[in-house]
């Protein structure tokens, strides 16, 4: 998974397909097991996969209205439709992902 800058998750959100953005803190002790839970994400998934620490975004923070980390953002064409902060499972977030892009197919 790579680090993404504002720019960058700014294209990927805009693009056709579903991206994933996970917003984290290095010293946050839930955000080293989410972060466990997504390097498995990325590997599954055949979306556009980032992550960026939060402490360097304070504008995206705000303007996405972050509540706290980890988060993850999921997004297509330019929407965020989900802020997932409880990251449960990797079935979990697997069925999430699922079922937010079997929704946006028209």
């Amino acid at each position: 998974m790579n680090e993404w800058t504002r720019e960058q998750w700014e294209h990927y959100k805009n693009d056709s397909q579903l991206s994933l953005f996970y917003l984290y803190t290095p010293m946050c002790g839930t955000c080293m097991v989410a972060s466990k839970m997504m390097q498995v994400i990325n590997e599954l998934v055949p979306n556009s996969v980032g992550q960026a620490n939060i402490n360097y975004l304070e504008n995206l923070a705000m303007e996405y209205e972050i509540e706290s980390v980890p988060c993850l953002l999921i997004a297509k064409q330019g929407h965020v439709y989900k802020k997932i902060y409880a990251f449960q499972s990797v079935p979990f977030l697997l069925e999430t992902i699922k079922s937010i892009d079997d929704q946006l197919v028209i």
